[in-house]
């Protein structure tokens, strides 16, 4: 303790600084840097076994829906099918009021027999030299013509009912009986069974480049929660509907022969590696991997930033500039970092420049930190 008489000798705005002093006690020491720095967990770059997804929604549908019409007009006699009945091949399904095609066929028969008659009588007289050959040559073009309109009204007779082209189920009935129907005019959506079902979907057209024939997919439909089903793409449309402005896609699936048609659901087409990289899924020429989507900063385009560490213990982050190829729906794959790189796969976002990094826990699941990173992690770039 200082007495009375020892503060009196100094000045006072002295003796004030040394009162502040002797009551702050000990000087403390400086901050642990460490413990300012930002936890973040890690991961370890992976082979290219992630391919990225084009994801769509499509309904389930028979591959070939067939529009079934009669050849003629005429008033509908008949319409003997319900929608969603299912029906065989050669199975009548619907027919017009006959009358007036019948008639038009015993037309054309009596017109080609007047026609036969006509030609044998000119021959006799030909054969006896009393018609000429041009005669003849006149009787047999007429019954050539006659025969022609014959065949035109059978055809015509024959299309004036409809017949099943091939089994299948009925999807929609568009006309019923009493209906005046124009050529042409469809009666009946057929769903065809012979090609069988598929998924049809239409995709973007930064989506439909990348997906090709024989790319596997999955589909799951709302009515069907806990079912998942396999198939692979079976046709990718090469023009853009011109309303939709989308292309078609078409997935055939595994084991889903008893799903109703017309299920709505997501179909998710993994596609194939893009251009330069091999059948195994690594790069050419090149380096990348597949790193969670959470570890992308500052993305421009096809490029992303990231932050990686020498090793687990590491406490300064290297900024690295990677072009991202291709997304998951948790992954993205990347080129230009080395198999085995440490990123930083959470908690990037809050980490700043300059900023020291603490890794905590064991880096986000299923990729895990190695116990001996820093034998298999190359050295990062210089750093200014």
């Amino acid at each position: 303790m200082l007495s009375t008489t020892s503060i009196r000798r100094f000045p006072p705005r002295a003796a004030l600084l040394l009162l502040v002093t002797a009551c702050a006690g000990p000087a403390k020491s400086p901050p642990d840097a460490t413990t300012d720095a930002i936890a973040v967990e890690v991961a370890v770059i992976s082979d290219m076994t992630a391919r990225p997804t084009v994801t769509a929604t499509g309904r389930y549908a028979p591959r070939d829906e067939i529009p079934l019409a009669f050849k003629t007009g005429g008033v509908i006699a008949r319409v003997l099918v319900d929608d969603g009945q299912r029906v065989q091949r050669g199975q009548l399904l619907a027919a017009l009021d006959l009358r007036e095609i019948d008639a038009m066929v015993a037309k054309a028969q009596a017109a080609m027999d007047k026609a036969q008659r006509d030609r044998d009588r000119v021959a006799r007289l030909a054969a006896d030299s009393v018609a000429t050959l041009t005669q003849l040559q006149d009787a047999e073009t007429g019954l050539a013509a006659a025969r022609a309109d014959l065949a035109q009204a059978q055809i015509n007779r024959e299309y004036s009912v409809i017949n099943a082209p091939e089994a299948g189920v009925i999807q929609r009935r568009l006309l019923v009986a009493g209906t005046l129907a124009s050529p042409g005019m469809p009666v009946l959506m057929l769903g065809g069974s012979r090609r069988g079902a598929v998924v049809r979907a239409g995709l973007s057209d930064r989506d439909v480049v990348r997906v090709r024939v024989g790319d596997s997919a999955t589909a799951m439909f709302s009515a069907l929660p806990s079912q998942r089903f396999s198939g692979r793409v079976t046709l990718v449309g090469q023009a853009a509907d011109a309303q939709t402005g989308t292309y078609p896609v078409e997935v055939a699936l595994q084991g889903a022969g008893t799903l109703p048609l017309g299920l709505i659901g997501e179909v998710r087409i993994t596609t194939a590696p893009p251009p330069g990289r091999a059948s195994n899924g690594r790069m050419q020429n090149t380096t990348g991997g597949a790193i969670p989507m959470t570890a992308l900063l500052e993305s421009d385009g096809d490029s992303a930033t990231v932050l990686t560490l020498a090793s687990a213990r590491d406490s300064v982050p290297v900024r690295r500039r990677v072009r991202v190829a291709g997304l998951t729906a948790d992954m993205a794959l990347v080129d230009g970092l080395a198999m085995g790189t440490l990123v930083v796969a959470r908690g990037a976002a809050f980490v700043t420049p300059g900023a020291m990094v603490r890794v905590q826990g064991d880096g986000v699941q299923p990729l895990r930190v190695p116990e001996r990173v820093s034998d298999r992690v190359p050295q990062p770039e210089a750093r200014p």
